[in-house]
């Protein structure tokens, strides 16, 4: 496969042990592997993470943020999954 073609990898990072995956940027590689690989070399040089994920661009499928209004709508009216009301203790530092 001549480098020209090879497919666009989203490239999620997960810093420490606990914490979610972020994303990070993007690349493009020939196959999977070759993208971890490439992810490693260039988004985590300092030891910056633990895992590395990578999904082909192409399978990737988003909302459209000019329609978050009607598709988050529904969620407005429950309060109870909106835990901003509860005390949460000092300790706790990744929620």
């Amino acid at each position: 496969m001549h480098k020209k073609n090879w497919p666009l990898w989203e490239i999620f990072i997960r810093s420490k042990s606990g914490l979610s995956h972020k994303h990070v940027g993007s690349l493009h590689a020939a196959d999977a592997q070759m993208a971890i690989e490439n992810a490693r070399d260039v988004y985590t040089r300092r030891n910056e993470g633990i895992s590395i994920w990578v999904v082909e661009s192409v399978h990737i499928t988003a909302s459209n943020p000019d329609e978050s209004e009607s598709l988050f709508d529904p969620a407005n009216d429950k309060v109870y999954r909106h835990p901003t009301f509860y005390d949460l203790p000092d300790e706790l530092k990744h929620i």
